[in-house]
């Protein structure tokens, strides 16, 4: 191996153009390809700018040298810059009309055989992408992927400073206010027994920062989540934190939807502007899940008003249980076989469903696997729901959120298997009037569907003593394409608010002392009213790169084991670092 020397770059391997022909220049980079002819070699130099062709002739000691190199080596060339002959022009290149005649070559470090193809996106298997992560990122996806991650991150900087926001670091070290996800724990060595944790968000500081007086708040900052992880999980992510005092949940909205306007010109894609607003229950009822996909239609209808009177036992045992009658739509399935219709409600039963009803018009005739309802009955639902002479509608009856969720999950399995969502399309959504509390089965005691500082609607606030499971928050959720990208809510400042929010949630006026004293003090000394929101940034960085997993746009993800592969990491520590610690470890 030799030294670099004097040598110093001049362009990318992205860089040069026919504009450059003439040029001696010097490149650094990786061995990406290596083609030999004989008297001629051919070695595509590669780093992360792009790719530029180096040609090794006429000096056979130089030809020789080229020969004897392997992909991934890292080297240095110089030479003179030249057109292509157009039968070898490279279209697919932006460096393709040149190459660079080698005059002189150094091997600055050799390469072992890496465990997959670099140069190729061939399919490698996960596990062992992130056990040489390292390698993994040198491919071009990973490369563009991180590449655009830094670019939206540089937007989002800009855009909240040029409207007034102030970038603010909260602690990594701090307390324990465990409420959801468990909290990781990181032991204090000079407080024996005593721990801090890693924040799940910046929620309490935040707040804080708008006590404190700074009205603009921004963060691109890293959370913490031990719990089982998903697709779209990690134990460590990022969120893009934003609190403002003085804030109505509109302002909220307006500013978020210009951000995600300028990150989305990133990708070439332009937003339109307001986003479409829908309530917790709207998209529940008509979509099955609170973050709906709205690229594929087939909205879920109620047909219960047109079954009232029905002998259908299925459906009038589901209404006078105060259930529902609902369905969708399916396009093009009029002409569908038995089997196709068969396999369909195969599946719901799969998801649940007692049975599925389907109906369809054939030469003016209704088609229906449940001749036991009336056929007056039928068309009127046909009717209601939209369907014409090439859709078919399906039905379920029963509690009114299990039969949305059906048919909500009936509904995205059939928009993938018919492509019913576009690509490039991005349908945003604004999703509100949550409920403020959930019941917990488990623990039979109300909870939070988002934090206990969320504020109730003020309708809804003398509801709080007698019917809190009926109380709707001022909260709010972005959805694009089906998933959740960001939430937040306008935020308790009203002291005597959080105590009885506190008395719902049955955590004692001790409780609450000892696990958010800091901030109820801080409450009592002039609190603005003031609301935000986080933004899942890996999330939306998943979706501006088609990829359907976050550890693709994360440099050092984990597992879905929560097992960093390539460092080895959770591991073992060394007893006498334990007992520095005070900990003992069970067998």
């Amino acid at each position: 191996m030799e030294n670099l020397g004097q040598l110093y770059r001049t362009h990318t391997c992205g860089a040069l153009r026919s504009s450059d022909t003439g040029r001696d220049v010097v490149l650094l980079g990786w061995v990406h390809r290596l083609r030999d002819l004989g008297s001629l070699v051919f070695i595509d130099i590669r780093d992360r700018y792009g790719i530029t062709q180096v040609v090794a002739r006429d000096d056979e000691a130089l030809v020789a040298r080229a020969k004897r190199l392997r992909p991934e080596m890292v080297v240095a060339v110089s030479g003179e810059v030249a057109p292509r002959s157009p039968e070898t022009v490279n279209p697919k290149i932006e460096t393709g009309d040149v190459e660079v005649s080698l005059r002189e070559l150094r091997l600055l470090s050799d390469a072992k055989r890496p465990p997959f193809q670099i140069a190729d996106e061939t399919p490698v298997a996960e596990e062992t992408r992130l056990r040489y992560r390292y390698l993994d990122l040198r491919r071009a996806r990973m490369q563009r992927n991180l590449a655009l991650r830094h670019r939206v991150a540089m937007v989002t900087r800009c855009y909240f400073d040029q409207h007034g926001f102030v970038e603010i670091e909260t602690p990594i070290l701090t307390k324990s206010t465990p409420e959801g996800a468990r909290d990781y724990l990181v032991p204090s060595r000079v407080h024996p027994g005593e721990f801090f944790a890693l924040p799940q968000s910046p929620q309490l500081f935040k707040q804080l920062l708008m006590i404190a007086g700074f009205d603009r708040y921004f963060q691109i900052v890293k959370c913490f989540r031990d719990e089982d992880l998903r697709a779209d999980r990690q134990p460590e992510f990022t969120q893009v934190d934003v609190e403002i005092s003085f804030a109505s949940a509109d302002l909220v909205f307006s500013l978020i939807e210009g951000l995600m306007q300028a990150i989305f010109r990133e990708i070439g894609h332009e937003v339109t502007l307001p986003f479409r607003r829908m309530s917790y229950d709207e998209a529940i009822a008509r979509y099955g899940s609170d973050k709906p996909d709205l690229r594929c239609g087939m909205p879920i209808e109620d047909l219960s008003a047109l079954f009232a009177d029905t002998t259908f036992a299925p459906f009038r045992e589901a209404l006078a249980a105060r259930g529902v009658v609902r369905g969708l739509v399916v396009p093009g399935a009029a002409s569908w076989s038995r089997k196709q219709v068969d396999d369909l409600v195969a599946e719901a039963q799969g998801l649940g469903a007692q049975g599925l009803i389907w109906a369809r018009l054939s030469d003016g005739e209704i088609k229906t696997n449940a001749r036991a309802v009336g056929e007056s009955e039928l068309r009127a639902a046909l009717a209601a729901a939209g369907a014409d002479t090439t859709g078919m509608l399906v039905v379920a009856a029963g509690e009114p959120v299990a039969t949305s969720t059906l048919l909500g999950h009936l509904r995205l399995s059939l928009a993938r298997r018919l492509e019913l969502f576009a690509p490039d399309s991005y349908e945003f959504l604004w999703v509100v009037d949550f409920p403020l509390f959930e019941w917990d089965e488990s623990e039979q005691r109300h909870v939070s569907m988002h934090h206990p500082f969320t504020s109730p609607t003020e309708a809804d606030l003398a509801r709080l003593a007698e019917a809190p499971g009926e109380v709707r928050a001022r909260a709010y959720d972005l959805v694009v394409n089906g998933s959740e990208i960001g939430g937040g809510s306008i935020r308790i400042h009203d002291p005597a608010v959080q105590r009885e929010i506190f008395r719902v949630l049955q955590i004692s006026d001790e409780e609450a002392r000892l696990r958010f004293g800091f901030f109820l003090d801080a409450l009592e000394y002039g609190t603005p009213p003031h609301g935000g929101i986080a933004l899942g940034f890996d999330r939306i960085l998943a979706i501006l790169c088609g990829e359907s997993s976050i550890r693709e746009v994360i440099a050092f993800p984990k597992t879905a084991a929560a097992v960093d592969l390539m460092a080895g990491a959770p591991s073992p520590v060394d007893r006498r670092q334990l007992r520095e610690l005070h900990l003992k470890t069970e067998e």
